[in-house]
């Protein structure tokens, strides 16, 4: 009985952990590991990447500046929660809040 009620936590904690967004600019290596395709070796590369030269600016600069991130990598990253500036999900934001801005400024 304590095994099937356990089990759906179980469950809804993973899926809730595997679907968390992480911010490729402020991300620890730990956070940076728990997407499915980031081990040890690029976690730290993506995090000593960023201290040594800033914050990245979109996918191709991650892309150019950490060996082993093509474009489709980091496609399937994304899917699993991986954000970075400029990519369809960050834009997708910042129109939103460009829409909501142009509205407030279009009724006064």
């Amino acid at each position: 009985m304590f095994k099937s009620k356990l089990s759906p936590l179980l469950l809804f904690a993973w899926f809730g952990t595997a679907f968390a967004a992480v911010d490729v600019n402020t991300a620890t290596e730990a956070q940076l590991q728990a997407l499915k395709g980031i081990g040890p070796s690029t976690s730290r590369a993506i995090v000593d990447e960023r201290s040594a030269h800033g914050p990245y600016k979109n996918a191709d600069d991650l892309s150019s500046r950490v060996k082993g991130l093509s474009s489709k990598t980091l496609s399937k990253l994304e899917a699993q929660g991986l954000t970075v500036p400029g990519s369809a999900g960050a834009d997708a934001t910042k129109h939103e809040g460009k829409a909501g801005k142009s509205s407030k400024s279009s009724k006064k």
